[in-house]
């Protein structure tokens, strides 16, 4: 077992104080370790395949929060939208028109969050900011989408001040986002993983996605 448990239950606590809610990223991660964290009560756990999530979702206790934090294709979307809690990387209309059509079909309303380009590299997935506020104002449209919010994910770099900056933009965009909406408001921003997250909670991050702190290196 790879779980790091004292470094899971501190973390807890330091999130839990702040109200930040902690994913586990479990992608590769066996069964086993997964358990390991369940074990101790933990139930919000990320994948980013959907293929692994089927299968460890068939494994593993019903009562799981299954987060999909993958860049995901909409020819996909129908294989996990029986049971995903949540849908972190919708960067596209049409990936959201596929979400709502397979949610239709099941008959549940899928909580997704919108993610935002914010990092210098060009591979980085994600919305600018008339990309969000166009599909801002079509959100009625997908009555069996609920946007929870935005998500983002900083430069690769050790560059602190890069990072911060980004972070903050994100930010100003979930700020920017909310004061648009009238009928209902935000509350979650995904920002900060394990080599960022304190920064990313400091400049207000809800939901923070942690892999190799909790898990070791892949």
């Amino acid at each position: 077992m790879s779980v790091q448990v004292s470094v899971y239950q501190s973390l807890l606590e330091w999130c839990s104080e702040r109200n930040v809610i902690l994913v586990a990223v479990s992608k590769t991660k066996p069964v086993s370790d997964i358990m390991a964290l369940y074990e101790l009560g933990h139930r919000d756990f990320g994948e980013n395949y959907v293929q692994e999530l089927v299968q460890k979702q068939e494994e593993l206790p019903k009562d799981i929060r299954w987060h999909f934090i993958g860049h995901l294709q909409s020819n996909k979307v129908k294989y996990i939208a029986p049971f995903v809690h949540m849908i972190h990387g919708i960067d596209s209309i049409k990936l959201l028109q596929e979400v709502n059509k397979q949610a239709t079909k099941v008959g549940r309303i899928i909580d997704c969050l919108l993610q935002m380009h914010i990092a210098q590299e060009e591979t980085k997935f994600g919305l600018d900011m008339d990309e969000l506020s166009n599909l801002l104002v079509q959100l009625n449209n997908f009555p069996f989408v609920r946007v929870r919010g935005l998500m983002g994910m900083a430069s690769f770099t050790e560059n602190q001040v890069q990072v911060k900056q980004e972070f903050t933009q994100l930010k100003k965009y979930f700020d920017q986002a909310n004061a648009s909406l009238v009928s209902y408001k935000l509350d979650t921003l995904s920002m900060g993983m394990s080599g960022d997250y304190s920064l990313a909670v400091e400049q207000g991050s809800t939901l923070v996605r942690i892999g190799s702190l909790l898990f070791g290196a892949r």
